[in-house]
């Protein structure tokens, strides 16, 4: 099961999330941010990027979070295991 052990935030309402496979992936979240428990993160550049990796997935203030498998699979997981989610790159070398 792939989760998240790193995220950054991006411009606009974007993430680099780094897998737990090694995978890093972008993702727009900005149509997943709805309703008002999602407000500030929407209304507020530093609310949004005030944000934590924590049980799996992203977390920000007053424990405000996103299903991890969303984040990954870019929507609910597939029936069939794919080896990795759509739109992922190779994670950067680390020196």
């Amino acid at each position: 099961m792939l989760r998240i052990w790193e995220a950054q935030p991006l411009a606009g309402r974007c993430l680099r999330l780094g897998l737990t496979d090694g995978s890093v992936i972008e993702r727009d979240v900005r149509p997943l941010l709805r309703g008002p428990i999602f407000a500030a993160l929407l209304d507020d550049d530093a609310a949004f990027r005030d944000l934590r990796v924590e049980g799996g997935t992203v977390v920000w203030a007053k424990g405000v979070d996103l299903y991890p498998d969303v984040l990954v699979w870019d929507g609910p997981p597939p029936e069939e295991p794919r080896s990795q989610p759509a739109a992922t790159r190779p994670a950067p070398a680390h020196p």
